[in-house]
């Protein structure tokens, strides 16, 4: 049973939440144009905050809905088969919206999925690794940048602050850290050359 479980959370992930809604709601293909990426962040950087928010929401949802999947299985909530179980099922939804079936191969870099993988595993070091991503977005403006503090964040606070209860669960918190720095590559090169883009926190008050 637990290669269905696998297969279906990829295919959960390969919804193309960006790419959809681009293309039924707005005729574009948010891949081509912006950093190229079917994400939230290139959707609210290609056609604002009407269709990025809700491609926010869903990838979001993605996340948790591919890790839900363990709690249909046989497994006790409290057993390391049920803990394994989510991360195989968190690392099969991921790779599905990085790489979606239903759209190519092309898909986004992961981080509202992650998000939503990792705060039905380790909610409380998930929330505080929010926490360095807001603080590093209201101070920077660049999302990459604080998604990637974030990531970075995340096997430290889990293993030096809050004491990590299974090894399993130490070496997926830093996959997700070094996953989200190597699809950021792009990122890091445009900010070493100043060409990072940065967003608008407040839109601006009308005169």
């Amino acid at each position: 049973m637990i290669p269905v479980y696998i297969t279906l959370a990829y295919l959960i992930g390969s919804i193309p939440t960006a790419v959809w809604i681009g293309k039924r709601f707005y005729g574009i293909d948010v891949r081509e144009f912006g950093s190229g990426n079917a994400g939230a962040t290139n959707t609210f950087r290609v056609l604002g905050k009407g269709a990025g928010i809700p491609v926010l929401i869903l990838d979001i949802l993605k996340g948790s809905a591919g890790v839900s999947l363990a709690y249909t299985s046989i497994y006790s909530p409290e057993s390391f088969q049920f803990t394994n179980l989510q991360l195989g099922l968190g690392v099969a939804v991921l790779v599905g919206h990085i790489f979606p079936v239903f759209a190519g191969f092309r898909g986004g870099k992961g981080v509202a999925t992650i998000l939503g993988i990792v705060i039905c595993i380790l909610p409380v070091a998930t929330c505080l690794a929010l926490c360095v991503f807001l603080i590093t977005l209201f101070s920077t403006r660049i999302v990459s940048l604080s998604s990637m503090l974030a990531g970075i964040s995340f096997p430290i606070i889990l293993n030096l602050f809050l004491g990590s209860p299974l090894p399993i669960l130490t070496a997926f918190s830093i996959v997700v850290a070094v996953l989200l720095v190597i699809t950021h590559r792009k990122n890091i090169k445009r900010m070493l050359n100043k060409q990072e883009s940065k967003i608008e926190l407040f839109a601006a008050k009308s005169k």
